[in-house]
């Protein structure tokens, strides 16, 4: 796989940029997506490149939650997917990483990572409650399309956290040499999604980014990953009260002024605050658009 994807990348930096060269497409199925879909739209762009979704919490939080902020109701959840999630500790030569995987550990169509922000675990991103059932909705994604969802612990946002995130990456990827990679980064974590695109292993083998209330970072224009034309999504509250959506937003329009065919969708959550887009993208619409490319 590391060969293949090396050979790629040579092809589109010949060609200084053309955009990602995809596999073979892959569309995940429905899962609740009447429960999932964006609320109303205040305004988009051509393309859904920029979009302002109409977020309220009171409808969004208030309604949606049995307990607010605590436990979504039924509706949202299937608990069924418990069956093929195992919590693993993966040794490697950056350490040892403990992880929750659900799906298929091999063979897998396609593979998520979800890596967490400042006082977060490997937890966080497989409970099945909170954030409005949405991770509980990226695993059955997963396990219904013969994907592989990883949710990990990592030892900091900095170099050893990526290079343990980079060997989780490698260990998985060489027993599904066929899947597509995409890693999701909340908030403080989009700090690794940055040194994974950077990476010559990880840059040259992820094929999406997705950023959630998060970070960003203009090292990404010299990375692998960014000379690949990787498709990179980012979700932003309009509130959020520790990476300033303006920047965001600057960090958005700054890659389409490289290149206006760059692959990089922004929604905007009017109203919402940093936990917003964890808990409001609408994970099939995203991965499938990442899977087109």
């Amino acid at each position: 796989m590391a060969s293949f994807r090396l050979a790629l990348t040579a092809f589109s930096c010949a060609l200084l940029f053309t955009g990602p060269v995809s596999a073979q497409s892959l569309t995940l199925k429905p899962f609740k997506d009447d429960l999932f879909a964006y609320p109303a739209l205040l305004s988009s762009e051509p393309g859904d490149v920029y979009r302002v979704v109409d977020y309220r919490e009171l409808r969004d939080i208030n309604e949606r939650d049995q307990v607010p902020e605590r436990r979504v109701r039924a509706n949202y959840v299937s608990t069924g997917v418990r069956k093929v999630q195992k919590d693993l500790a993966l040794n490697t030569d950056a350490g040892t990483v403990r992880h929750v995987a659900v799906g298929s550990t091999e063979g897998s169509s396609v593979i998520v990572l979800y890596l967490h922000g400042q006082g977060g675990s490997r937890k966080q991103g497989v409970d099945d409650f909170t954030f409005g059932g949405n991770f509980n909705r990226l695993k059955n994604l997963m396990a219904d399309n013969g994907g592989l969802y990883l949710s990990p612990d990592f030892s900091d946002f900095g170099d050893k956290g990526a290079a343990e995130i980079a060997a989780l990456i490698g260990y998985y990827g060489e027993r599904s040499p066929g899947a597509r990679i995409i890693v999701a980064c909340g908030s403080m974590g989009g700090a690794l999604c940055w040194k994974l695109a950077e990476r010559k292993d990880t840059g040259a083998e992820i094929d999406g980014l997705v950023l959630l209330g998060s970070l960003w970072d203009e090292g990404f224009y010299a990375s692998p990953a960014f000379k690949r034309g990787v498709p990179v999504f980012f979700g932003q509250g309009s509130k959020d009260p520790v990476f300033p959506v303006e920047q965001q937003e600057a960090f958005f329009r700054s890659i389409l002024a490289k290149s206006k065919a760059y692959p990089t969708r922004f929604v905007r959550f009017e109203t919402g605050t940093h936990g917003t887009p964890i808990r409001m993208t609408d994970w099939r619409e995203t991965l499938n658009w990442m899977l087109s490319r």
